[in-house]
């Protein structure tokens, strides 16, 4: 019986070494979880690697038509971001580009509103967009339109 218990630290022992140095020749972080944790949708890719150019110096977005983006405190979007916090957005060009995940900054009667795309469907109406805060327990209780999107979060800065 021992046997078995040195030979399932060996092995655990070898994954975490293997795990070490794949990071390090990668360059990646990775995030780990011990549990199973339920797969929730991240924001689409919208700054690929290649605009991306880091210097001792500076950083510098290769990013076209970018705004900057500022909140006020609703708590929503805790803990992603806060009013202390900034971001760069951007203008999608078409409605296929709006994905599950994505942030979102929509028009409406009472201003604009910054959340996370968490269901994407077409009606009678087009093509429509269901939004939740991160911090908030139930969705917005209306359909988001492209023709609503003010832009896309791309970045934020803490």
């Amino acid at each position: 019986m021992g046997w078995i218990i040195k030979l399932v630290l060996l092995s655990l022992l070898c994954l975490v070494l293997t795990s070490v140095l794949v990071i390090s020749l990668n360059n990646k972080q990775i995030p780990a979880s011990l549990f199973n944790n339920q797969e929730i949708s991240s924001p689409s890719d919208w700054v690929k690697n290649d605009q991306i150019k880091v210097y001792k110096d500076k950083v510098i977005l290769e990013v076209k038509k970018a705004t900057w983006a500022s909140f006020t405190d609703t708590n929503s979007m805790d803990p992603l971001f806060d009013k202390d916090s900034n971001a760069l957005e951007i203008v999608p060009e078409k409605e296929e580009d709006v994905n599950v995940g994505d942030i979102v900054a929509y028009q409406t009667a009472y201003g604009v509103i910054v959340h996370r795309v968490v269901e994407k469907g077409e009606d009678e109406d087009g093509v429509y967009f269901l939004v939740k805060g991160d911090n908030n327990q139930i969705k917005d209780p209306f359909k988001v339109r492209f023709s609503d999107i003010k832009g896309v979060v791309i970045a934020i800065i803490y």
